[in-house]
């Protein structure tokens, strides 16, 4: 951790030799199913890192033509897979000229672009469907919530307008282990298992935490070469924080320590705008040596220096007294807090390293004014 202290902040680290350890895990899924391993973009999509990644997987899935562009160009020899709830007339064009699998969110968006798409014999076609059933207990991540938008239902499945169609992808999970993808497939199965047998291919979306130290694997192998040899279809996953879960930091500064009934300390990261799931979820983020409030001797409430009332990282308690110019090192960063992040209130973007296997660290990217300016 010495090198990581001696950097400036705020910044994020990607731990080169967490983000193999993950791939690894990853390429052994594929290597004993068969199955495609795609890397969700929209949680991690530092392309720095996309050589090192193509090693151990199969490609990228986009939520649009940027991601889909980006994939093109970083990663341009393996699959790119794109989903949009819908796709614009200017986009999809683009898109056929760059991805290898299109999902539509819709029937509706299906025959729009049908003909179009079937001037393109070397791309396959698939379609979203919502098998209203999902574990995921806050609606902002749940893809099944009631009336949702995203998939379709067994009960708006037009089964004579499959002429073209060669897969079907679901997604509905988050964070979630293997029991529940077990659970979810036998719903999926009982609402839309008859429409398997006339596809290619089956995509199981993201939302699998297949890194996660407790993740049972040999159950998702399992899971996969069931569906896989039942109907003689190729299987994707989609994952996006299983390839670089626990293997990133954010690093920030101490710049005042203030009382207000408590003692807060202001830090020079931004929950609002350097890692907004903070607020979005709402969680509160790890930091090394630190733990829950009042367990240690000394409880600061960490708080950033913008005018947002309720941008506070949380409360953390310390062995010693936190000190102006302190480092603290919040952990499990490299996952959505750069591909979401922004920079309200002029907040200066963090720069972005990577924790070489070797200890040596290498400045990836440096944002500075005209980065604010140019969003504007």
């Amino acid at each position: 951790m010495k090198n990581i202290l001696s950097l400036p902040t705020p910044c994020y680290v990607i731990d080169e030799k967490s983000l193999i350890h993950n791939l690894e895990i990853l390429q052994y899924v594929e290597q004993e199913t068969g199955c495609h391993v795609l890397l969700a973009q929209k949680a991690f999509s530092t392309y720095h890192t996309y050589p090192l990644i193509s090693k151990y997987i199969s490609g990228t899935t986009a939520s649009g033509l940027f991601e889909a562009k980006l994939a093109h160009e970083e990663m341009p020899d393996k699959q790119i897979h794109v989903y949009s709830p819908a796709f614009t007339d200017n986009d999809f064009d683009e898109l056929l000229t760059m991805c290898d699998h299109i999902v539509f969110n819709s029937f509706s968006q299906w025959k729009h672009f049908r003909k179009k798409a079937l001037q393109h014999p070397e791309i396959e076609f698939g379609l979203r469907i919502n098998p209203e059933y999902s574990e995921i207990e806050t609606d902002i991540y749940n893809p099944c919530f009631t009336n949702s938008r995203l998939g379709i239902t067994l009960a708006n499945f037009e089964e004579n307008e499959l002429e073209g169609i060669s897969g079907l992808h679901f997604h509905t999970m988050c964070e979630q282990g293997s029991d529940t993808l077990q659970r979810t497939l036998e719903i999926v199965e009982q609402r839309f298992g008859k429409y398997f047998r006339k596809m290619k291919w089956i995509n199981f979306g993201g939302g699998h935490h297949v890194t996660r130290p407790d993740y049972d694997v040999e159950k998702l192998i399992n899971c996969i070469n069931n569906i896989k040899n039942k109907y003689s279809v190729q299987v994707y996953i989609e994952p996006g924080e299983a390839v670089a879960l626990n293997a990133g930091w954010l690093v920030t500064s101490v710049l005042d320590i203030i009382k207000n009934n408590m003692d807060i300390a202001i830090v020079d990261t931004s929950a609002a705008c350097h890692m907004p799931d903070v607020l979005e979820m709402p969680y509160r983020p790890m930091i090394i040596g630190s733990k829950e409030k009042n367990v240690l001797p000394y409880t600061y409430r960490l708080g950033a220096p913008t005018c947002l009332a309720g941008d506070v990282i949380g409360d953390y308690s310390f062995d010693k007294p936190l000190n102006i110019g302190d480092k603290l090192i919040f952990t499990d960063m490299a996952i959505y807090s750069m591909v979401k992040n922004n920079t309200f209130n002029g907040m200066p973007l963090p720069s972005i390293y990577l924790l070489k296997s070797n200890g040596e660290t290498q400045l990836l990217k440096k944002f500075d004014y005209s980065d604010f300016k140019r969003r504007l």
